[in-house]
């Protein structure tokens, strides 16, 4: 199989030039661009969210843009993966707009974009894996009907956008997580059913993230903004998919998704059934920790990342 470049697909060249191309890329293409991106105006809610104040946003739309032109060019070009190209764009433009916006989209109008983009790229993972249509619970795994897996699969990639959406608070604490299920979720899907192919996408991405990192590390000049969090989430979800196993989803993106949904089930609850729970439980999850624990931000990114570096290497070993 071959690339735009004319160069077979897993030569070495192949892959030091994705790395190296993604890599100088982003880190260039954000620094003379930092000055056209829009100003955070701060988060009114979140933790020293005024912090943000100022700060270049929207450094997604840069470093997405370079992970689908550097797929393009390196990995082999077929009809699913377009179509996950448009999906993840579909995505950082909607969270760029959002970003760009005077004033922000209501969580409904955000909410339905979601879904469209998540019900587009269920239909055509079916479409192009419709024998990794089933439920695989590690002991036992059974077929799905293909309507009812696309269903699914589309309330997955919403939460996988919105729970890495919420956990972008802190100065490269999404960016740093994130890798850190992809590098897994390659591993793991590349033992099973993930193509090896789409791993050079996995690979892309997380050296588009890379970069936008040097930015981003505190104190940050820099800030994806939802479109970064909502293109990388949508991205974490398909790549999921793609291993064949959503259920993977659960220890190797366990604290992206407590950080981001146990804050989206609690104000659901609230507000549409009139419960109240965690009332002693800040969310997101790493804003009870730096408010309530009295952690750093360097100390809530790394315990994080260790926390979720370890529960994932348990999971390789039990598996293996």
């Amino acid at each position: 199989m071959l690339t735009l470049l004319n160069i077979p697909f897993d030569n070495k060249l192949m892959y030091l030039g994705l790395i190296l191309f993604s890599f100088v890329a982003v880190l260039v293409l954000l620094k003379v661009f930092k000055k056209k991106l829009p100003k955070d105006a701060g988060r009114e809610f979140a933790f020293n969210g005024k912090l943000s104040e100022g700060k270049a946003r929207g450094a997604g739309i840069v470093f997405t843009a370079v992970f689908v032109l550097a797929s393009l060019i390196f990995a082999p070009i077929t009809a699913e993966y377009i179509i996950y190209y448009v999906v993840v764009l579909a995505s950082m433009l909607s969270g760029y707009l959002d970003d760009k916006s005077d004033k922000p989209w209501s969580e409904y109008k955000k909410g339905l974009i979601d879904l469209v983009i998540c019900v587009g790229a269920s239909v055509a993972f079916v479409y192009f894996n419709p024998d990794l249509a089933k439920l695989d619970l590690f002991f036992v795994d059974f077929a799905v009907n293909k309507i009812l897996f696309v269903c699914i699969s589309t309330v997955f990639l919403w939460m996988m956008i919105n729970a890495t959406n919420c956990s972008d608070g802190i100065d490269g604490f999404c960016g740093t997580l994130s890798i850190n299920s992809l590098i897994f979720i390659a591993v793991i899907g590349l033992a099973g059913s993930m193509e090896k192919e789409f791993s050079s996408l996995i690979i892309a991405m997380i050296f588009c993230i890379v970069p936008y990192l040097w930015y981003n590390a505190e104190p940050s000049s820099m800030m994806m903004g939802d479109a970064g969090s909502r293109a990388i989430g949508v991205f974490l979800g398909i790549s999921l998919l793609e291993t064949g196993n959503i259920v993977l989803a659960i220890p190797l993106c366990l604290l992206i998704l407590l950080d981001g949904l146990l804050g989206i089930a609690k104000v659901s609850l609230k507000r549409f059934l009139k419960i109240s729970i965690m009332k002693n439980i800040r969310t997101p999850l790493h804003d009870h920790f730096r408010k309530n624990k009295g952690w750093s931000n360097t100390q809530t990114i790394f315990r994080f990342q260790i926390v979720q570096t370890v529960i994932s290497l348990s999971f390789l070993l039990l598996i293996k």
